[in-house]
């Protein structure tokens, strides 16, 4: 992937004297002290981070933590005291009003908690308006309206009013609106957070789907972690305006930087949140040899007394030393058969933990780890999972 949005020594202090009191956070001042001694609020301390074109980048924290502030940043809906925002080599604090309505119309979208719509207006209405302030003809704009309502579930509701839409219609709305101006970046600030937990559950099912066909860059806030760790192939941690921890949701469930983001994830269910990717060792019991002399040759290098036989087809399935050394009396000169392999289903590196315990616990050797085109990528054993999921044991004792 390659850069899209580059944040560099980005601060941000509310008052009446910024530029004064940003040199006293420079030199130390807490958020509190800077309160308690200058009158001026910390919103951005020093954040550095880059954003990737085509990622759902996740910005979390807890109210307060300065996510939404960072957000408004990126279309300058408020500008920083000091620092840079640069979105596809452009330097978004040099442009002038004009170019700023245009990057807004063209370059970025967003999608609000509160859905944002306008009551007097229809749903096609709602969805085409960016367009309409784009300058595109009527025919087009809705033409291009009706196809994002079907995309998003509400084809049939084109003429309904908001006030006629449950919540997480609205938000379907929201969201269309959103895409239909083929902006290549969107910001989404807590955009399913007013919604009931089913129904989140649901949008966030639908901007994943989304995300596969399309390949947007999205910027999400969220206060959920859950919601983070699902959405996110990054996220970044905010407290009190500053950046604690940045990565991708393994990296932060399993190495928390501090105690803040170490007590964010002691609940999380590991099992739910990981993926088998995530956890697998590589194989180090290959067979590859095309006779049964040749793989039990392989076999006695290995440390176990088992492998996974591989072809130029990808895994085909577990093979025992005991067999091999059996067969080799006789025939060890033959192909190595499907008949003298095990019967042991693969897993994907895609899957999720919970999914796949079962099958872990049931089998004698560490599941294989194969992909969509059928390549062994690793393997998964009992101590793998007992290690990572025993850790979130030990963490709440």
């Amino acid at each position: 992937m390659s850069e899209l949005i580059s944040v560099r020594n980005l601060y941000k202090i509310f008052g009446k004297s910024p530029e004064k009191a940003v040199e006293l956070v420079k030199a130390g001042q807490s958020k509190d002290e800077l309160m308690n001694q200058a009158n001026h609020s910390l919103g951005l301390k020093d954040i550095n981070l880059t954003i990737d074109r085509g990622e759902i980048f996740v910005i979390m924290g807890l109210s307060g933590s300065g996510k939404s502030t960072l957000i408004r940043h990126f279309n300058r809906l408020i500008d920083p005291t000091e620092g840079e925002i640069i979105v596809d080599g452009v330097d978004v604090m040099k442009l002038s009003k004009k170019e700023l309505e245009q990057f807004r119309r063209h370059k970025m979208s967003m999608v609000f908690q509160r859905f944002g719509l306008l009551p007097h207006r229809t749903v096609l209405d709602n969805v085409s308006y960016g367009l309409k302030v784009q300058g595109i003809k009527k025919d087009e704009r809705l033409q291009k309206a009706r196809q994002w309502l079907e995309t998003v579930g509400l084809k049939g509701y084109e003429q309904q009013f908001p006030s006629q839409l449950s919540g997480g219609q609205q938000q379907r709305v929201g969201l269309a609106r959103a895409l239909c101006t083929d902006a290549e970046i969107l910001l989404m600030d807590e955009a399913f957070s007013a919604l009931d937990p089913l129904i989140r559950s649901e949008m966030q099912d639908q901007l994943i789907e989304l995300q596969e066909k399309l390949k947007k860059t999205i910027v999400f806030i969220t206060h959920d972690l859950d919601e983070a760790l699902r959405l996110g192939d990054r996220i970044a941690i905010l407290k009190d305006g500053e950046l604690v921890q940045l990565g991708k949701p393994e990296e932060i469930l399993l190495n928390p930087a501090t105690e803040y983001v170490e007590a964010f994830v002691k609940d999380v269910n590991r099992a739910r949140a990981l993926t088998v990717e995530t956890v697998m060792q590589p194989p180090v019991c290959r067979i590859s040899a095309s006779t049964i002399g040749g793989a039990l040759e392989q076999m006695k290098k290995l440390p176990e007394r088992y492998g996974y036989y591989v072809t130029d087809e990808g895994y085909q399935g577990v093979v025992l030393q005991d067999t091999l050394e059996e067969a080799a009396q006789t025939n060890a000169s033959d192909t190595l058969g499907e008949d003298m392999m095990e019967e042991l289903d693969a897993v994907s590196p895609d899957a999720i933990l919970e999914s796949v315990i079962p099958d872990t616990l049931e089998t004698d050797y560490p599941l294989p780890v194969v992909d969509a085109e059928g390549e062994l990528q690793g393997e998964l054993s009992r101590s793998n999972l007992i290690e990572v999921l025993g850790e979130t044991s030990r963490q709440a004792a």
